[in-house]
């Protein structure tokens, strides 16, 4: 099973940038995706995550109106389209897969796989 997350880089705010998450070795008809990030200092928060089967999305008010969850099916890859960057979205974004999907998809506690994570740096 892995989880590798890519896309992460230097933007300046108002910018955009996507990440990438891959999956591979589990099928992932029952699964949800998560996207986690953690600033220095800062513990692990929710941005965003995917219930894979049905296509719901959901997103921490921070970053509703700004960031978008996608996926290519066929790669078993799910992206994050992240606009209007905020000197605040700097941190390591990590991605996450659940098994089975859980309602309780905004904690970090409920997911099983988690990838290396990426550094996204927001510059004024």
């Amino acid at each position: 099973v892995q989880v590798v997350e890519s896309g992460g880089g230097l933007v300046q705010a108002g910018g955009s940038l996507r990440l990438s998450c891959a999956v591979s070795g589990f099928t992932l008809s029952n699964y949800g995706l998560g996207w986690f990030r953690q600033a220095p200092g800062k513990e692990r928060e929710f941005v965003a995550a995917l219930r894979w089967d049905a296509g719901n999305t959901y997103y921490a008010e921070s970053v509703k109106g700004r960031f978008t969850i996608s996926t290519d099916n066929a790669k078993n890859t799910m992206y994050l389209q992240m606009s209007s960057l905020k000197l605040e979205d700097t941190a390591v974004y990590y991605c996450a897969a659940d098994r089975y999907f859980s309602n309780n998809y905004y904690s970090p506690l409920i997911y099983d796989y988690w990838g290396q994570g990426t550094q996204v740096t927001v510059s004024s």
